[in-house]
Formats: structure tokens, sequence, C-alpha cells
């Protein structure tokens, strides 16, 4: 790699923890129905308006030692999380695409699909705001560069929100009105082959963090888990390694 991958992947890397550090204003203030820009950045606890170097994303965290200057209350290490999630997203979005459409295309995507996880684990509910932002930003991609034929767009969407409509009647409850209108939205932008896949790696990841939640906490099979972020790491799957998943099928599992 040379030094100027190297500097990009970094610059990269520093854009994405601020853009994380802005997440994690809207995961927190959005749900509780606050502007996300005004006013500035406080302590939930303290209310102390935080200073500039209170503010600098993961460097911040690690000088106050996770605590807030004014009331050294604990800061939530989660914060720090999503500040790296943020760099990933645009260091593995660069690694896939480059600086190609494709970067430009699903960098709100995925962003939307962090502050859509982080919020369901919250409050166990995905904003329909953001739901119609993912479909709005696929909608305007397939009319001005369409990546598949609106065939598969339209079968992706109605195989995302009607086939899931379906699962939630007959498991009672078992899928919520957000998931589904995600699944919805994610499968108009990816079409219905790989809303599929999607299904398939959400539903699979979701039961093997189930059980271990059981085994771990020692709870009941009725124990509620948000799907959300199933979902969303369903989705990265499928955006990064579908083709290789599903050519992996199609020669090695369907010869």
């Amino acid at each position: 790699m040379s030094l100027e991958h190297i500097l990009l992947y970094c610059g990269l890397g520093l854009l994405g923890l601020v853009l994380g550090s802005f997440y994690n204003v809207v995961i927190y203030r959005y749900p509780a129905g606050l502007s996300i820009i005004r006013p500035r950045s406080y302590c939930p606890r303290c209310r102390r308006t935080l200073r500039s170097a209170d503010l600098i994303p993961i460097f911040s965290y690690l000088f106050l030692r996770g605590r807030c200057r004014y009331c050294r209350e604990k800061i939530p290490f989660r914060y720090a999380t999503v500040e790296l999630a943020g760099a990933a997203i645009l260091i593995a979005l660069f690694w896939r695409f480059g600086f190609s459409a494709g970067f430009f295309k699903y960098m709100p995507i995925l962003s939307l699909l962090l502050i859509i996880s982080i919020i369901d684990l919250d409050i166990q509910k995905i904003p329909n705001l953001f739901v119609a932002l993912i479909l709005g930003w696929a909608l305007l991609w397939q009319l001005f560069s369409p990546a598949l034929p609106w065939l598969d767009a339209l079968l992706g969407l109605l195989v995302g929100g009607g086939a899931t409509f379906l699962v939630a009647l007959i498991s009672r409850g078992g899928m919520g009105g957000g998931d589904i209108k995600l699944l919805a939205a994610l499968g108009f932008l990816a079409g219905w082959r790989d809303l599929l896949l999607l299904l398939f790696v959400a539903v699979l990841l979701g039961a093997i963090v189930g059980i271990a939640v059981i085994i771990i906490q020692k709870k009941n099979g009725k124990t509620a888990l948000p799907f959300g972020p199933f979902i969303a790491a369903a989705y990265l799957i499928a955006l990064f390694w579908g083709e290789q998943i599903w050519s992996f099928y199609f020669t090695t599992i369907l010869p």
C-alpha cells in the first residue's frame, strides 16, 4: 500500500470519527424530540455545556477516562463505539468501491443503518423518518443511476414489505412494523435476490445472538431482541460479500 493510500485511509478515518460524533447526537436527541442542531452538546446529567476540547472524537473520551469533566458521570463506551463505527464505514466503503459512485451511494445508507441500529437497541423502535430517508435515497439512485432493473427493485420492495408482514402475522408480533418497513426499503435498494440473502443472514444472526443471550443471562425463550441491528448487519454482509456468497451457493451447494 502506497503512502498516498495510507494518508487517504487516515483522512477518511478522521472524517468518519467526526461523522460518528454527529450520529451520537442524532441517536440521543431525535428519539427524545430534541433539536439535533441546538443547543450545543451538554452532559445529560449536570447539563453543563461541553467545551470544544471535550468533543474531540475518541481522544476526548480517552483523555477524560470516560467521564464527564464536570460531574464525573460515566460516559457510556457506546459513544466511542459509534464514532469508531463511523470511521469504519468510510474506510470499508473506500476499500470496496474507491471514490466511485458506490462510495457516495452507500455512505448515507450505512450511516442511517448505524443510527437505526442504536436507536432500536435503546428504545426497541425504528423511526419512520430514517426508513423514509433510506427509501428516498434509493429511489433517487434508481431514477437517475439505476443499478437494478425496476422489476427487481419493486419485487424487493414487495417481498421485503409483504412477506415479512405475513411473518409478523404468523409469529404474532415477532417482528415489528419498523422492521417490516426497513426490510421493504432495503429490498427496493438491493433487489429481491439479495433481500432473500439479507433475510436469511439476519434471521441466522438473530438466532445465534438470541441463543447466546438466553444461555448467558439464563433467560427464557421469550426474551425480546430488537431486530434492526441484525437487519443492518445482514445488509452490510450482502453489500460487501453478496456476490461471493451467491456464487458459492450456486457452484457448491447447487452445482
